[in-house]
């Protein structure tokens, strides 16, 4: 398991920006859909959605984009990273640290009714 993926819970892990390289070997980890919550262009030298997304699609496993720029989380968010999420059972969201990965989760569970509480150890344990 690749150290930058933090674990929140046994389902979902955030982490800082990953690259193409990193897709397959998190395929092997047993992730079955990567969630990108960064916009492209935030700053230079990183590596851009579509070559992620391309990266997945050759790994076989889902992608989806669900940017969150300096506006912040929206309930289109919520619902997109909920509807993303569905059946999965084990999603990595990353972003440029993980902290935006990380707070939509907690956002989407504690809209969705789950334990606050719960949610923020989780958060607070994921780093």
């Amino acid at each position: 398991m690749n150290p930058k993926f933090n674990r929140l819970t046994d389902g979902f892990f955030a982490s800082p920006q990953i690259t193409a390289d990193e897709v397959a070997p998190a395929v092997a980890d047993g992730f079955d859909l990567i969630i990108n919550n960064r916009p492209d262009g935030e700053e230079p030298g990183q590596p851009p959605a579509a070559e992620i997304a391309a990266a997945a699609a050759a790994a076989g496993i889902a992608y989806v984009d669900i940017p969150i720029g300096r506006e912040g989380i929206s309930h289109a968010d919520l619902h997109a990273f909920d509807e993303a999420i569905a059946g999965r059972s084990k999603v990595l969201a990353c972003c440029r640290t993980g902290t935006r990965s990380t707070t939509l989760r907690t956002f989407a569970r504690a809209h969705a009714g789950d334990d606050v509480d719960r949610l923020i150890s989780e958060a607070a344990t994921g780093g």
